[in-house]
């Protein structure tokens, strides 16, 4: 037994001569823009409200921990169908860009979004996308695996006379992709489970339910996929291989992140209670 405690003490001391320390090279990229424009229009209010903020940051490094904002572009948005102009301000030097003016995005107009930073333009269009109501959520007694979760019951109705295509936010950085492709024209009935961990009880959780494209569907499912939804939100670090509809017309190949997004949406609120 001496013996082997010799060897043992002997192969410890030589794997620890053995170690090296090496410096990996990490190569900085360029930041790029990020455009987070996705607006929505809470129709089902009274009266109509929307959230049309522009935030813009610049990406940063891998194991950088924070994301720059940026304070100094020149942000203002074109109704195409008169050529009226709508500027946007940063009133609070925080990278929000809001509208000087009241604005509420109409049917069937085309918009097109301008953001001029660092001599640079860049622009995007949307049109808003039609939506429907949320007809319930209540919380469930279901679990998944660890059972510290809170089951969501949803139920909305689809809108069968066309395709279409949602968005769920359940708070807390939880997001559903919804297509209509086995349940047009029909009430959907659906459980969601969020991380008790997550949530100080009892608290109200605020349910939205938006409209977008087919387009930003395929875009946010990939975001998610690549950011996770447990990292922040999904909308705090774009992936630098995901691009958006946001060109860059002074230089396309210094092409922003982000999207541009106009959606009609709804709200649920809901009081969340601890289990018995």
């Amino acid at each position: 037994m001496k013996n082997i405690k010799i060897i043992f003490v002997s192969l410890i001391l030589l794997f620890a001569n053995c170690e090296k320390v090496v410096d990996i090279d990490v190569p900085s990229i360029p930041p790029k823009l990020i455009i987070d424009a996705s607006f929505e229009v809470f129709f089902n209010e009274n009266p109509v409200v929307a959230n049309t903020v522009v935030k813009l940051k610049l990406s940063a490094d891998y194991f950088e921990e924070t994301i720059p904002t940026v304070t100094n572009a020149t942000v203002f948005l074109t109704n195409l169908s008169d050529n009226t102009v709508i500027n946007f301000t940063d009133v609070n030097l925080d990278g929000s860009y809001e509208p000087t003016t009241s604005f509420i995005p109409e049917d069937n107009v085309v918009y097109e979004l301008t953001v001029i930073h660092d001599s640079q333009t860049y622009k995007g269009k949307a049109t808003k996308v039609k939506s429907t109501v949320i007809n319930n959520v209540s919380q469930g007694d279901g679990t998944l695996f660890s059972g510290d979760e809170i089951e969501l019951e949803t139920s909305f109705t689809d809108d069968g006379t066309q395709e279409n295509y949602y968005l769920f936010n359940f708070g807390f950085n939880n997001y559903v992709t919804i297509e209509d492709k086995y349940l047009n024209g029909s009430e959907y009935n659906f459980s969601y489970y969020i991380n008790m961990e997550k949530v100080a009880l009892p608290s109200t959780l605020v349910v939205t339910l938006s409209g977008v494209t087919k387009e930003y569907y395929t875009y946010f499912r990939i975001l998610v996929d690549q950011s996770g939804q447990n990292a922040g939100g999904p909308f705090q670090s774009v992936p630098s291989s995901l691009l958006g509809n946001i060109i860059n017309t002074t230089n396309e190949e210094n092409f922003p992140l982000g999207y541009f997004h106009i959606g009609e949406s709804d709200t649920f609120s809901l009081d969340l209670v601890a289990k018995n």
